[in-house]
C-alpha cells in the first residue's frame, strides 16, 4: 500500500516534459537559462584540483558555515553561531523535508497557505499528521481570521513562504504583526519560513523572519543558493534554526544524507567574498519588467509581482472554457510555451484561469516567448 496514494508525477515534470516533445519554449520550471557568474566558475574549476573532495563536516563545511553567519548578520542584522544554529541542505526542499520530519509527529497539524509549493505535503503526510490547508484571499494575502480558526491544540506547525511561489506576493509588517499575536496565542506552534527567493524583491523589500524576535526562538528558516546565485542543479541550501530545533533537525539530516556535496560548498564559501547579493533584485527586476512589456500588447492580463521570478498571468480574455491545466497543455501543443497552471498549487484545485510564467531566461528566450504569447 502506498504511504503517498494521492502524489503524483509533479505538474513541473508533465510540463517540462511536454515542453521537450513539442519543441516549446520552458517558461514552466523554474530554473534560469543564463550563464553562471565566471567568478563562479573560475572557482570551481581551480578547486576541483584541490583536496575538497571528500566528505564535509554533517552540519556543512566550516568555512562556508562561516560565511552564511556572516550573511546573515549583514543582510538581517542577526547574529547566529554556525556551530548550533546552521545546517548546510542538499537544496532548500531537503531543508523542508528534514525539518518537517524532524518536528512533526503523528497526530500533529500542519497548517499550509495556498496556493503552495508542492514540496510541503508530502513529508507532513509521511510523518503521519494531518494538512490543514487554508486558501489565501484573492489578491493572495494571508487571511489572518481564517489562518487564527484553522489553529487548534494540534498545530505545531505553520508554513509561510516568502517571497511567494506561485505568486511573487510579499508579506507585510502588518502580516508578521498577525503573525505575532497569533502565536501569542498558541506558544507551542513552530514557524518553517521558506525564504528561498529572500534577495530577489522589487519595489517593496522582504522582510525576513530573521529580522524579527518573537521568531527567533521558534522558526525554522529555509534559504537556497540555488536559486540567488543560478545554480539550481547544484542543489544547494542552508536552514538556520535556534538550537534546541537544529539539534533534532540535525539528528533527522544525518541518516538522510549526512554531509553534502563538498566542491559545491568550498565554491560557495569563496563565492561569497566576492558576490554582492543586494543586487539580485535590480538584477530580477529588469527582467520581470522587460517580460511585462514584451507582453503589453497580448491578451494576457499580468498580475502584480512583487519578487519571485514568476509572473502569474490570467488567460481569462483568451479562453471562455478550458480549465487552466488544459489550456496549459494547448499553451504547449498549439504555440509553442510551456507554463504552470494556478490550480495545481491548491489542495482542492481551485481554478481561477490564472497561469505561472517563469522569466528569469535570456532576453532572447523571453523575446520569442513573448511572441508566441502576443499570438495567442
Amino acid at each position: 500500500m502506498s504511504k503517498l496514494p494521492n502524489v503524483t508525477t509533479s505538474i513541473f515534470t508533465v510540463m517540462s516534459k511536454m515542453a521537450t516533445e513539442y519543441n516549446a519554449i520552458n517558461l514552466s520550471q523554474g530554473f534560469p537559462n543564463f550563464p553562471v557568474d565566471e567568478r563562479l566558475t573560475d572557482i570551481i574549476a581551480k578547486l576541483a584540483k584541490e583536496n575538497v573532495h571528500q566528505y564535509t563536516p554533517m552540519a556543512g563545511f566550516p568555512p562556508l558555515m562561516n560565511q552564511i553567519a556572516k550573511l546573515v548578520q549583514s543582510s538581517y542584522d542577526r547574529t547566529i553561531t554556525p556551530e548550533t544554529e546552521i545546517l548546510v541542505t542538499a537544496g532548500a526542499t531537503q531543508g523542508i523535508f528534514t525539518s518537517i520530519l524532524a518536528l512533526v509527529k503523528t497526530g500533529d497539524e500542519v497548517i499550509i497557505l495556498d496556493p503552495s509549493y508542492d514540496s510541503y505535503e508530502s513529508p507532513v503526510l509521511l510523518c503521519n499528521a494531518k494538512l490543514v490547508r487554508v486558501a489565501l484571499n484573492d489578491d493572495y494575502t494571508p487571511n489572518w481570521e481564517t489562518i487564527k480558526k484553522a489553529c487548534s491544540p494540534k498545530t505545531k506547525m505553520i508554513i509561510i513562504n516568502n517571497p511567494h511561489n506561485p505568486t511573487g506576493k510579499i508579506l507585510t509588517e502588518a502580516d508578521f504583526l498577525e503573525l505575532e499575536k497569533l502565536l501569542l496565542k498558541h506558544p507551542d506552534i513552530i514557524v518553517l519560513s521558506d525564504e528561498v527567493y529572500e534577495y530577489i524583491t522589487f519595489e517593496e523589500k522582504h522582510i525576513s523572519a530573521h529580522t524579527k524576535d518573537f521568531l527567533l526562538d521558534r522558526c525554522i528558516m529555509v534559504s537556497s543558493f540555488g536559486k540567488s546565485f543560478h545554480i539550481t542543479g547544484w542543489k544547494i541550501g542552508y536552514t538556520v534554526a535556534p538550537e534546541h530545533l537544529m539539534k533534532e533537525i540535525k539528528k533527522v539530516h544525518q541518516f538522510l544524507v549526512f554531509s553534502v556535496n563538498s566542491i559545491s560548498q568550498a565554491a560557495i564559501s569563496q563565492y561569497l567574498d566576492v558576490v554582492d547579493v543586494n543586487l539580485l533584485g535590480k538584477f530580477y527586476q529588469e527582467k520581470r519588467d522587460y517580460f511585462q512589456k514584451l507582453l503589453q500588447n497580448s491578451r494576457f492580463e499580468l498580475k502584480p509581482c512583487e519578487g519571485t521570478y514568476f509572473q502569474v498571468a490570467s488567460y481569462a480574455n483568451l479562453s471562455d472554457d478550458d480549465d487552466d491545466v488544459t489550456f496549459c497543455k494547448k499553451l504547449i501543443t498549439d504555440h509553442g510555451v510551456a507554463a504552470i497552471p494556478i490550480s495545481t498549487f491548491y489542495s482542492d484545485h481551485k481554478d481561477q484561469k490564472l497561469i505561472r510564467f517563469c522569466f528569469a531566461k535570456d532576453n532572447f528566450t523571453l523575446e520569442a516567448a513573448a511572441k508566441k504569447l502576443c499570438n495567442v
